[in-house]
Parts: C-alpha cells; sequence; structure tokens
C-alpha cells in the first residue's frame, strides 16, 4: 500500500502533541525518554550517540526512510518487539503521512 501524501503542518502539531514529550528534533538537541531525530531519514535503527536502545531496537537494523517510519509508526511494537517505546502507533496512515512530511523538513 503506497503512503499517503503528508502535511507537514499537520504533521508538526500532531508531533508537538504526540511525540515532543519524549523526542527532540533540532542538531545537537537532547535525547529524552526517547533519542534526538535529528537526521532519521537514511539512518540505522539504534544508532543515536549516548542513547541507552534495547538489545531489539540495536538488532533490527532497520533504515529509516518513508515505508519503514510508515510502517514502524503504525505500531512500533510489533515492528520493533522489546522495544521500549511506549507509544502505541499513529492508525490512521495519514497522520503517520503527515508526521513523516514533518520529520523530512525538520530533522534536515
Amino acid at each position: 500500500m503506497g503512503i499517503p501524501e503528508g502535511d507537514a503542518a499537520k504533521g508538526a502539531k500532531l508531533f508537538k502533541t504526540r511525540c515532543a514529550q519524549c523526542h527532540t528534533l533540532e542538531k545537537g538537541g537532547p535525547n529524552k525518554v526517547g533519542p534526538n531525530l535529528h537526521g532519521i531519514m537514511g539512518r540505522q535503527s539504534g544508532q543515536v550517540e549516548g542513547f541507552s536502545y534495547t538489545e531489539a531496537n540495536k538488532k533490527k537494523g532497520v533504515i529509516w526512510e518513508e515505508q519503514t517510519l510508515f510502517d514502524y509508526l503504525e505500531n512500533p511494537k510489533k515492528y520493533i518487539p522489546g522495544t521500549k517505546m511506549a507509544f502505541a502507533g499513529f492508525k490512521k496512515p495519514q497522520d503517520r503521512a503527515d508526521v513523516i512530511a514533518h520529520l523530512k523538513e525538520a530533522t534536515q
């Protein structure tokens, strides 16, 4: 299934309400409960320096791009069994596409 066209402005709002309590986006931003996401596009899972990942996350070896993020953000615990990410996921495909559009802009 294809990924819907994302709206970065809507994604920014979703990120602020659903993701920002655990993740930062800016270059050099701190790790919180979750890792800083700057440079996520094209990066392998479990690679942010200074963040304590689960073995499951480190061993998944996925490269984060639109499709892998789209699949992951639907149900993180199903995509990476053993992850400590408590977020249940974005069930609506459009919400996932919007957040990904925001990440693509905000993490470069």
